[in-house]
């Protein structure tokens, strides 16, 4: 079966799929060699067959299946969908609604931690996940059958997959655990890009505040480049070169072409000017304006308390049949150990239910860790008279 490439079929097939209850959905795309990623195939599936859609084909308007994205009646369901939401995102300026991702519901259902989809399909499809064309350039044209049966695939078990798991969240309860961290998924936010954030992303030598303001407005320049250009960050410009150009702060656009790692004539391009003008806003920028890096102090042994809370951490989340680290991470509980006034992802939601609760006991005395054995209890404390 080859893809969808004209316009009135993707319109014939997104007409059906807008009156099922759920449609599955998948993405191939590419991301090598540009800043954005190039979407290459989609994949959708209803209870009536599958199809593929080349969003490459000449002449196809994608705005069929846009809208149907964009309609708030049909579910979409997809696996660790994160990065096919962003794709969606940077082309329509729309997050698809409603959505479930069978990840998540995975790790409340006991699965673990980020289980992949080749396990689903094994344990709930009792299917094999044929691995022939998972590394494939996706770009290339034709598309060999092999690829399209590969690509279709991702979309048909979907559908054994979300009954299975949206019957367990039904009969657990557990519906609203994952739309609360869908919650975070469809928060467009989370996608947006800010490109004088762009230098927290780099490791830094030094935290004196001329130097970091210098990084910060070279690391922007970079990022609107990038983005401009549709090229990866590197390939504007390496953090290296970027840092030794903070490092040195030239003083006039010349001054680029002694930087290594720039190409020779650099200064007198359009990217050389306009780099240096973002150096001449660092530059300008008055002392109280400069970006500061608290490295703060040693960081202090983990606390005797931190070991406990994560014992107890796990013992709750095998009760519940919920990965640990959908809790709370080792690094979050350490933090709080070290300072219980700060705020914790784990007294929020369906966490705390899970975790927060007990946690808070075991903090204040109200709740003990017992040795039996082999086994590790919790046990509640009587108040003291």
């Amino acid at each position: 079966m080859q893809p969808i490439t004209d316009t009135d079929t993707l319109a014939a097939l997104c007409t059906r799929l807008r009156q099922a209850d759920f449609v599955t959905i998948d993405t191939e795309f590419l991301r090598d060699n540009t800043y954005y990623s190039l979407l290459c195939l989609v994949q959708l599936a209803d209870d009536e067959g599958a199809a593929a859609v080349d969003p490459l084909a000449d002449g196809l308007d994608l705005t069929p299946l846009f809208e149907l994205l964009d309609d708030p009646s049909v579910l979409k369901v997809m696996h660790a969908c994160r990065q096919d939401m962003e794709i969606f995102y940077q082309m329509t300026g729309h997050i698809p609604k409603p959505v479930f991702d069978t990840q998540i519901a995975a790790t409340v259902c006991g699965f673990g931690e980020s289980v992949g989809y080749e396990t689903l399909v094994t344990k709930i499809a009792r299917e094999q996940v044929d691995k022939t064309a998972r590394y494939t350039d996706w770009s290339k044209r034709p598309l060999s059958d092999t690829q399209i049966d590969y690509a279709l695939g991702d979309v048909t078990h979907l559908r054994v997959i979300y009954r299975h798991l949206s019957e367990q969240l039904r009969k657990t309860g557990r519906e609203d655990w994952v739309a609360e961290d869908m919650a975070v998924l469809t928060d467009p936010a989370l996608y947006e890009v800010d490109p004088e954030t762009a230098w927290q992303r780099i490791k830094i030598r030094s935290n004196k505040p001329r130097f970091l303001a210098l990084v910060q407005k070279i690391a922007a320049w970079r990022e609107r480049e990038a983005q401009r250009r549709n090229l990866p960050r590197n390939r504007v410009l390496k953090d290296d070169t970027l840092l030794e150009i903070a490092a040195h702060g030239p003083s006039n656009v010349e001054d680029l072409d002694n930087i290594r790692g720039l190409a020779r004539g650099f200064s007198r391009s359009s990217g050389g000017k306009s780099l240096f003008s973002a150096i001449e806003q660092a530059n300008a920028l008055p002392a109280d304006a400069l970006p500061r890096v608290d490295r703060g102090k040693p960081r202090n042994p983990t606390p005797p308390m931190a070991d406990l809370l994560k014992v107890l951490l796990k013992i709750k989340c095998q009760e519940a049949g919920v990965a640990p680290r959908m809790v709370a991470s080792a690094q979050d509980i350490e933090s709080w150990a070290a300072d219980p006034a700060q705020d914790f992802p784990g007294l929020h939601g369906w966490r705390r239910a899970i975790f927060g609760e007990d946690a808070l006991k075991l903090l204040d005395g109200s709740l003990a860790l017992t040795v039996h054995g082999q086994n590790i209890d919790v046990v509640e404390l009587e108040p003291e008279d």
